[in-house]
């Protein structure tokens, strides 16, 4: 497949050639940028010495030690409006990781079946990767080294989150017309590391491009670091003592509501990149309710009411986005079946009970009466000796269960489109109904960069996507399933204590 990218007009000159070019093209006319002469196909008849040695240049990256990264090695460099040095340093270490990490990508592609690889749609994202391999091999090992260099350099990281944007659900599309030449198991293992993998790779580039946004203003100009003091808030526990009461809870809650996740980006703000210093998971949860109601109503006409109960004041650093996919999948599975399953509560009358502290996030006060309500509780620890906060989440719904047969399948990617050769929804909703899109078009790839997202409804993506989000930085996703009855979910998230960050 001939994929032709169109120029990028913020990009310098040579740059701008650059993108200009066919990327599959082997002629001798489009000479590639200075160590990046990859292959611009997974699949090609030619054998000349300069595609082998492409071919080895990928292959020498992908050999190279791939360096993990935490949370805090993201929030390392402080607050912004970082000093220039902050910001050069951020840009290096995006530099060097990220050539790493695309070069693993495009070799485990490269490894597919032939006729897999042959594919318009899984073609396409090879030839992203080889692109963006290319892009970023444009900016020297250890480079930017000057804030002209660096305001390229993210441009470049830029147009690589923007080309990417549609990954998943165009993998999906791929697999599923493949779907005769491969096995669930095969498409499951790679869709698991490739995924997984795209989760670290996207957050480095959205990491240094919110940094940048929060240190240089509209006029290109370095904010002064020095002026700017950002809103630390409190913790988890207030700083004038503990929490004495589910009545502190409240009180502190109203008082934090101003400097939560929304609305407290930019210089001085609660952002640490992509990383809200200051989130409330209460209030995560809550929108991310009012959303999944929203459809509930609009597909059933009535939803379940919603109850948050536990730490609903804790504040915990971590990234909302990642935050926002998990709740709102879970959510939507938690609904869908309090809704479909009523046989669970047959005759029961289920009334209100006021929980102390959630009053301002328990607003689904549409849920109705009939149906039992679905229980959010949050518990967040004080940080461990690894300095690591834990959030712990539990989400209870009393709607039937999972039964024991589809149980073992709820982790495994389109398990619905490999698992029945017609791939459809209703086989969908019978063997796996913790995947269940409810009609809702849900991206997870709208983050920090504003870059737009791709539907992944209906695939069976939700769940098995929603614990590699968890797992990441060392978190958890796991359930209990009482058939007949309801299930809990448990989520468990880990991130790191910023109270002494600068």
């Amino acid at each position: 497949m001939l994929l032709h990218m169109k120029r990028a007009r913020w990009l310098p000159r040579v740059h701008q050639q650059y993108l200009a070019r066919p990327l599959s093209t082997t002629s001798p006319d489009y000479p590639p940028p200075t160590n990046s002469s990859l292959p611009a196909q997974p699949f090609s008849t030619a054998h000349s010495h300069t595609a082998a040695g492409a071919q080895d240049e990928v292959s020498r990256l992908a050999a190279q030690p791939l360096p993990e990264f935490t949370l805090k090695d993201l929030v390392r460099h402080g607050y912004p409006p970082l000093t220039p040095q902050a910001l050069l340093s951020s840009a290096r270490y995006t530099r060097n990781l990220l050539p790493l990490r695309l070069a693993r990508r495009i070799l485990a592609l490269r490894n597919l079946p032939f006729i897999i690889v042959s594919n318009p749609h899984i073609s396409e994202i090879y030839n992203n990767y080889i692109h963006s391999l290319r892009l970023i091999l444009t900016t020297p090992h250890n480079h930017p080294t000057t804030l002209a260099e660096e305001a390229v350099f993210t441009s470049i990281l830029t147009e690589i989150v923007k080309t990417h944007a549609n990954t998943i659900p165009t993998l999906a599309k791929g697999f599923i017309e493949c779907k005769k030449y491969i096995g669930a198991e095969e498409v499951t293992a790679f869709l698991e590391r490739h995924l997984r993998a795209r989760i670290g790779t996207r957050l480095l580039a959205e990491q240094h491009i919110a940094l940048r946004h929060e240190t240089v203003g509209e006029d290109g100009k370095m904010l002064d670091h020095r002026k700017h003091k950002h809103k630390r808030g409190g913790s988890w526990q207030r700083k004038k003592g503990n929490r004495d009461s589910d009545d502190d809870d409240a009180e502190f809650l109203t008082q934090q509501q101003k400097q939560s996740s929304s609305g407290s980006s930019g210089p001085g703000g609660a952002y640490i990149g992509t990383i809200d210093t200051q989130l409330l998971p209460s209030r995560i949860i809550s929108s991310c309710s009012a959303f999944v109601g929203g459809i509930c109503e609009l597909r059933y006409g009535l939803r379940p009411r919603l109850i948050i109960d536990g730490h609903t004041a804790a504040v915990f650093p971590y990234i909302p986005v990642h935050l926002e996919y998990i709740i709102t999948e879970l959510l939507k599975n938690a609904f869908r079946a309090t809704i479909e399953n009523p046989s669970s509560s047959a005759g029961a009358k289920f009334e209100d009970t006021p929980t102390p502290g959630a009053a301002d996030y328990d607003a689904d006060t549409g849920g109705d009466p009939s149906l039992p309500p679905v229980t959010v509780t949050l518990a967040v620890t004080s940080p461990t000796d690894a300095g690591d906060k834990v959030l712990s989440i539990r989400i209870r719904d009393r709607g039937g269960g999972i039964s024991p047969e589809a149980v073992e399948h709820i982790w495994k990617y389109s398990f619905s489109t490999f698992g029945d050769a017609n791939g459809g929804a209703g086989d969908e909703e019978e063997q796996n109904p913790m995947n269940m899109n409810m009609g809702m078009d849900l991206s997870v790839d709208g983050v920090a960069a504003g870059a737009g997202g791709g539907s992944i409804a209906g695939l069976g993506y939700g769940l098995p996507l929603s614990r590699a989000y968890a797992e990441y930085f060392g978190g958890s996703l796991s359930l209990q399933s009482c058939f007949g009855w309801g299930t809990d979910v448990y989520l468990t998230l880990k991130s790191v204590d910023v109270d002494d960050i600068d």
